[in-house]
């Protein structure tokens, strides 16, 4: 029997821009056999706050420190993946790289705490827009284009 998981998640994901473009993780969902791509970040731990998570969360999976942290506002985003509803809340900022070759890489191969790999690219706005590409969570697209 599976179980419905009913815990509302707190994330906070960060927006680097670079020119025309944004750094995303990579995912994929099974169920709907779709590529989708999403800010780097994740979730906060008890007694953390977002800035703190944010900050954490691109050290540990890119080991980079991050700067001229500012926060956009939060965000909710129910969804279903792999056939799993979800309900998070975000925290959404954005910031720069301390280390500015960072901007000059294509690709970033990492690892979630979780063990699994993590594949961040840059990816120019124009993809989503054109819905070459997709992008989580829903409304961030507007957001960033309005």
């Amino acid at each position: 029997m599976q179980m419905l998981n009913t815990a509302i998640k707190s994330l906070a994901l960060c927006i680097f821009r670079h020119k025309d473009a944004i750094l995303v993780s990579e995912g994929y969902d099974a169920t709907k056999q779709q590529t989708y791509y999403r800010p780097l970040g994740g979730g906060m731990v008890f007694g953390e706050y977002s800035w703190e998570a944010i900050r954490r969360e691109i050290k540990e999976e890119l080991g980079e420190e991050i700067k001229n942290l500012s926060f956009l506002g939060p965000t909710e985003n129910i969804y279903r993946q792999n056939g799993q509803m979800g309900h998070e809340i975000i925290f959404m900022f954005e910031g720069e790289f301390v280390n500015r070759m960072v901007y000059k890489q294509r690709e970033f191969i990492g690892q979630y705490n979780n063990g699994h790999t993590l594949r961040a690219v840059w990816k120019p706005l124009s993809e989503f827009t054109k819905k070459r590409a997709l992008l989580y969570p829903e409304g961030l697209l507007e957001f960033l284009t309005s």
